[in-house]
């Protein structure tokens, strides 16, 4: 899934109780691939770094520098999640509503990127088991997601509108 359809199911399922509640749930939702795929992008646009070529398709996965393999596989882990969850939750004696953005976005992703290019690490570093899911960018993957963003939205616009009156 796009780093931006993952921000705005993240707001869209925990944060809807308030918009510091929403964007921190949209960080969450973006920050698996914010904390990988990001920094490569900003380490390229700085110069510090000679990223992969995406103009003529998926470049080969040998041409991503060997530490965002494992940012990647950090942050798209549902085992390093639940251990990061289950901390926040034993330091604060409650949830952080917002953090299962996070968990959401590595469910989202399983489904959703084949094995040719980043496949979804889930069970790292237990397991290198992953699913060869239909990538993201094909149409019928692409076009159900923005059809059921906007109709989420919609619903939950209609809701506030509705509370307000």
């Amino acid at each position: 899934m796009d780093i931006f359809s993952h921000g705005l199911w993240g707001g869209i399922a925990f944060g809807r109780k308030s918009k510091k509640m929403y964007w921190w749930s949209f960080f969450f939702g973006i920050m698996p691939d914010l904390f990988s795929f990001g920094i490569l992008t900003a380490a390229t646009i700085l110069g510090l770094s000679s990223g992969p070529n995406f103009g003529h398709g998926l470049p080969d996965p040998a041409a991503v520098p060997h530490y965002i393999h494992i940012l990647y596989n950090i942050t798209h882990s549902l085992i390093v999640f639940a251990f990061v969850f289950a901390i926040v939750w034993f330091l604060h004696k409650k949830h952080f509503l917002p953090l299962l953005a996070w968990g959401f976005h590595i469910l989202i992703d399983i489904p959703t990127h084949s094995v040719a290019f980043f496949p979804t690490p889930f069970l790292w570093p237990i397991s290198n088991f992953m699913v060869n899911g239909i990538s993201w960018g094909q149409p019928i993957i692409l076009v159900p997601d923005l059809i059921l963003l906007v109709i989420c939205y919609f619903i939950w616009w209609l809701r506030r509108r509705r509370k307000m009156e």
